[in-house]
């Protein structure tokens, strides 16, 4: 078993390079951005606080990027190890609850599920959370299933809520989970024992959490379409959450057949899920509970969408080994698994929005008119375009370039008001996902 399990990890990490290269979308662009342009103070001090994101990621990738530089492979290689650590921790847990090969399968499933495929090979700090996330979920079983209380675990345990939530302020959830799963279950003074790491991260970040929410609700208020974006409470964001569980990032054509084929797993898939739940509650509540209080908070503060969520599919893995008996069943399971992950690794229309291409299409040192904010992946691949703001089509140019990318977030009608400037649209150049428009004045 120990050769498969090296094996295993040894295939999900060959995995993981296959169409590494592929091209930066917008948020990876801003990962980039920050990391080559801002200091560690700078980061702080210029940067975080118009985010949405506590600053750990970014001081990580700045020491990353300073020793192997800001390819999309180097860019992207600090989520393959965060993925492949995480998956270690799964297997530990498997382990520990059950039996060595229970949590084989766990760090198979984990490893392969298609969601997890994707974001391994994302520059954000999606599995960089999970991985804090498991460490958390490992110690914190560690020490139910001990009467001994052990001083390291403990210790690694606060560290990790530290971290994680230095990370990514979706985690509060599985730890708001966590607290009230050991209140329910009169587990006092091991929670009063992790409330060290919470309030020390939480007093540290949040003079960072009030500006953030300040400039959040102000965005808000100047963007149309930004709530639907952060993730609004809607049936279609909440089913997506078991179906991306499932199936990941793909959707092709026809919708009819895709949703059938998505839906037809996802219900296999979380029938082992809730099988496997029978034995193990309380890894059922730790995986529905952080969903269910992300939802109440999308009620004020909308952020309801799955892949704020990732930290929870060790929890799914986890279960789905538990729930499957026979060796069939497993190798089903994986199989389905690899099938969607592979359908993404190797066809482009799955691949992220194709930058790369787009830009080689531009001449060089083109003036574009685009939504300033968003212009992160075109710097990256195109250092000497001149972006100009959308809103201010004021050029005195006989043809002008556009990217209209996220205009319909932001509301605004930018072909009426060149139409009126006595524009009309030349050409569209397209490249999976983005695409330009050239304008000539009559």
């Amino acid at each position: 078993m120990t050769k498969k399990l090296i094996i295993i990890f040894f295939l999900a990490f060959l995995v993981r390079l296959i169409s590494l290269n592929q091209s930066l979308w917008l948020d990876e662009g801003t990962t980039a951005r920050v990391v080559s342009q801002y200091n560690f103070s700078e980061i702080i001090s210029q940067f975080s606080r118009y985010d949405f994101h506590p600053p750990l990621y970014y001081f990580v990738m700045k020491l990353w990027t300073n020793v192997f530089g800001y390819s999309e492979i180097a860019l992207r290689f600090p989520s393959i190890l965060f993925s492949l650590l995480a998956g270690w921790f799964v297997y530990l847990i498997g382990k520990k609850i059950k039996n060595h090969e229970a949590g084989f399968w766990a760090a198979a499933f984990f490893l392969f599920n298609p969601l997890i495929v994707y974001y391994s090979q994302e520059a954000r700090m999606y599995m960089m959370v999970t991985f804090f996330i498991t460490v958390l979920l490992y110690c914190s079983i560690a020490l139910l299933l001990n009467k001994k209380t052990r001083t390291l675990t403990m210790a690694v345990a606060n560290l990790s809520i530290f971290l994680s939530l230095y990370t990514f302020y979706g985690s509060i959830f599985f730890i708001a989970a966590l607290f009230l799963l050991l209140l329910f279950q009169k587990r006092f003074r091991l929670l009063f024992l992790l409330l060290p790491g919470t309030i020390l991260v939480l007093v540290i970040l949040t003079p960072l959490l009030l500006l953030q929410l300040e400039n959040a609700k102000q965005t808000l208020q100047v963007v149309a379409n930004w709530s639907a974006v952060l993730g609004t409470v809607t049936m279609k964001n909440l089913l997506l959450i078991p179906m991306k569980f499932s199936t990941g990032r793909i959707s092709f054509e026809p919708k009819l057949l895709f949703y059938a084929i998505s839906l037809l797993w996802t219900i296999i898939v979380f029938f082992f899920v809730a099988r496997g739940s029978r034995k193990y509650r309380s890894l059922l509540v730790l995986l529905i509970l952080p969903v269910i209080l992300g939802l109440v908070f999308s009620f004020f503060s909308p952020l309801l969408q799955y892949f704020r969520f990732l930290y929870l599919i060790p929890l799914f893995s986890l279960l789905l080994a538990f729930g499957t008996k026979d060796v069939w069943q497993r190798y089903l399971l994986l199989g389905g698994f690899l099938t969607f992950s592979f359908a993404y690794l190797l066809i482009p229309q799955f691949h992220r929005e194709d930058w790369k291409e787009l830009t080689r299409i531009l001449s060089k040192n083109s003036e574009v008119y685009m939504i300033p904010s968003v212009s992160d992946p075109l710097r990256y691949y195109h250092n000497d375009v001149v972006v100009k703001d959308i809103h201010q089509l004021d050029s005195d140019k006989k043809t002008i370039v556009v990217f209209p990318y996220t205009v319909e977030i932001y509301g605004y009608d930018y072909r009426s008001e060149l139409t009126k400037r006595n524009f009309f649209l030349k050409k569209t150049s397209t490249s999976r996902g983005v695409f330009f428009e050239e304008w000539q004045r009559n």
